[in-house]
């Protein structure tokens, strides 16, 4: 359903997802899972495509394309980077999960009063953020299995997310910074989602990612550049953030008041008029969505950083994204009249 405006704002203050992906989603016939699938198959591809992603009104499914600018739109966009490039991460990888995937309970280690309780369906073959991809591009690691990757016997540190969908009961369990041990598995953070609700974590809580926000919802995926459409927000990091949130986020991580930094959940929107013509057909998809879903700041880290998944199948994209400057986005804010989907 659509949220909308008072009767006395003008039309273009409609706030709703777009109906054409909820009819494409629900047309798709989910197949039965019997074991986990990881991202990058076709199998998972099949998957995808029948899985609803929260409901059509909730913020990440939200089309932007002619919401207001932020009156600080200049400023905030000057403070993460004019002239910087926008960048991708090869980052995010998941696995799928059938819905009797055995439960299992980890150890919380730095953040267990603003976790979701468990048991979770975690599997053996979990990936860790990175893997596959950046692991057999870098002729460095070509070695490395992922054994070592979930081991971190390489003292990568890092944030270490992992992800695990279940898209038989639609539901999301993230991990910050997990681990495998001779002890069992260990995480800083546990986030679980419901991918049916508009339910947000706890006000102040965080997750996976500073902001309090889901990351699987954001991820530039396979199946939806082969497909030619991405129906969703994006995540976006910058370096520097404000000591504050927007809904959808529900925490912050910085110390800094200046009102020309981004708050954790800002949406920023490619300008309507960026010519997208000469870029590749990947590209332009997701240049595309950031016109008409726009991108969520969800961390601290590399600035205009988009998450994609580390899936081979998937080229390498940074020649093309770094011809998109940061004066080629704005700041926008939701509609007077909008009410937040819960």
């Amino acid at each position: 359903a659509c949220l909308c405006a008072t009767a006395q704002e003008p039309k273009s203050h409609v706030v709703s997802g777009d109906p054409a992906r909820v009819e494409r989603v629900r047309k798709a016939k989910m197949p039965a899972l019997t074991k986990p699938v990881m991202f990058d198959t076709p199998e998972a591809d099949v998957i995808l495509s029948a899985l609803e992603v929260f409901p059509e009104d909730n913020p990440w499914n939200l089309v932007v394309s002619d919401w207001p600018l932020h009156p600080k739109s200049k400023e905030i966009v000057a403070s993460i980077g004019a002239n910087k490039p926008l960048r991708y991460n090869p980052d995010m990888s998941f696995v799928l999960v059938p819905p009797d995937q055995k439960k299992i309970d980890l150890k919380l280690v730095s953040y267990p009063d603003e976790s979701d309780k468990g048991p979770y369906p975690l599997p053996d073959g979990v990936p860790i953020e990175g893997w596959p991809a950046n692991y057999k591009r870098n002729p460095r690691l070509k070695g490395t299995t992922l054994d070592d990757v979930q081991r971190d016997t390489l003292k990568e540190n890092g944030d270490r997310h992992a992800i695990v969908v279940d898209p038989t009961n639609r539901m999301l369990y993230e991990f910050y910074q997990l681990k495998k041990t001779d002890g069992g598995w260990q995480a800083a953070c546990q986030a679980t989602f419901d991918l049916k609700s508009n339910k947000l974590r706890p006000d102040g809580w965080t997750s996976s990612d500073a902001a309090g926000l889901p990351i699987f919802p954001s991820i530039i995926r396979y199946d939806e550049l082969k497909r030619g459409a991405i129906e969703h927000a994006m995540r976006v990091t910058v370096v520097n953030t404000r000591r504050a949130y927007v809904y959808p986020a529900t925490h912050y991580a910085s110390r800094k008041t200046d009102e020309s930094l981004p708050r954790m959940g800002e949406r920023i929107r490619l300008r309507k008029d960026f010519d997208t013509s000469k870029f590749s057909a990947e590209v332009r998809v997701i240049l595309d969505a950031l016109k008409k879903y726009g991108m969520l700041v969800a961390d601290n880290g590399i600035d205009w950083a988009l998450s994609c998944a580390p899936d081979e199948r998937i080229p390498v994209l940074h020649d093309e994204l770094r011809k998109v400057k940061g004066s080629d986005f704005e700041v926008v804010v939701a509609p007077p009249g909008y009410k937040p989907a819960r």
